[in-house]
């Protein structure tokens, strides 16, 4: 088995370095020049900078701005962060062992780096804060959704709790608010076929065969509005918020469905109304059975109006 190559790059700022294959069938003469063709976003100006500064290395070190084209060798280095708005809310600890760290996210922080979205997310402030460079996610919970998020502390562990999103064997209940319609029989499960086309913001149900299954349950109302219980047996990208949308009862604060509105970096008010309240399985590891509840609610239905 091929061992994987070691980073001779140490985690910045809580991320890892990019690291770079060279293509076997390359034409250019530099690393310099393969660089400027293969990453257009980066100006040539910048990749010369990074060069003379000695940001950019190879497996024996800082490659010099004329290092030669290396075919099939590896390269590394670290991503200039974008300009992130802070995310003003706390990142909470549930649970923490030799194994597993389970936390409350609040709404607007993503669970891992993505797009404008590095620094000010669950995965680099956990591993800054806590000390653990090699912390990884088991799984992801949309940037706008709060609650529990489970991360995996060895990286030679992530492989079994991976395998539990993947195999649907975590009990998952999600919380929403939205609006109540008496003429909706509850509970009720929803299947459908949901397709995210990539560059498109907002996922679409279409015909053909369900690929996505929520179980719907009506917990409480109160001044028109309901409180539900969502129960998913799949995953799909958006599926809650895309089943309550087609069930007429899109999600109070969603700002795609049921139609995409544009919404400031800064703006933190009025948040999706969607919790992830319970995660429970049995541990891989241990043979344990795990469940952990948030101690979150939302704002709209806040937990001393809950009966």
């Amino acid at each position: 088995m091929r061992r994987k190559l070691r980073s001779p790059l140490p985690q910045r700022h809580g991320l890892d370095p990019i690291r770079l294959r060279l293509p076997a069938d390359g034409r250019w003469a530099t690393v310099r020049d393969h660089l400027v063709d293969r990453i257009p976003k980066l100006a040539p100006e910048r990749i010369d900078a990074m060069l003379r500064e000695g940001r950019i290395v190879g497996v024996d070190g800082p490659l010099a701005p004329g290092a030669p084209y290396a075919p099939g060798g590896f390269i590394w280095f670290h991503r200039d962060l974008p300009d992130e708005t802070p995310v003003p809310f706390a990142l909470d600890v549930v649970h923490r062992d030799d194994a597993l760290l389970v936390v409350d996210k609040p709404h607007f922080l993503a669970t891992t780096p993505r797009g404008g979205h590095v620094a000010e997310t669950a995965l680099v402030r956990l591993r800054r804060d806590l000390d653990l460079p090699q912390l990884s996610p088991a799984h992801r919970l949309d940037r706008l959704t709060a609650g529990l998020v489970m991360f995996v502390l060895e990286p030679e562990l992530r492989g079994a709790y991976q395998t539990l999103f993947h195999d649907r064997l975590v009990h998952k209940e999600y919380e929403a608010v939205a609006r109540f319609e008496p003429r909706l029989t509850m509970p009720r499960t929803v299947r459908s076929r949901i397709v995210k086309h990539r560059g498109v913001l907002a996922a679409q149900e279409e015909p053909g065969e369900p690929n996505s299954e929520t179980r719907v349950e009506l917990i409480e109302h109160r001044d028109g509005l309901g409180r539900y219980r969502l129960l998913p047996r799949t995953g799909r990208t958006h599926q809650l918020r895309v089943h309550l949308n087609g069930l007429g009862i899109p999600i109070l604060g969603d700002d795609l469905y049921p139609v995409v509105r544009d919404r400031a970096a800064d703006d933190f008010t009025a948040p999706l109304q969607l919790l992830s309240r319970t995660l429970e399985f049995t541990d891989p590891v241990s043979g344990r059975r795990r469940r952990f509840e948030t101690r979150r609610s939302l704002e709209t239905w806040p937990a001393d109006a809950q009966r």
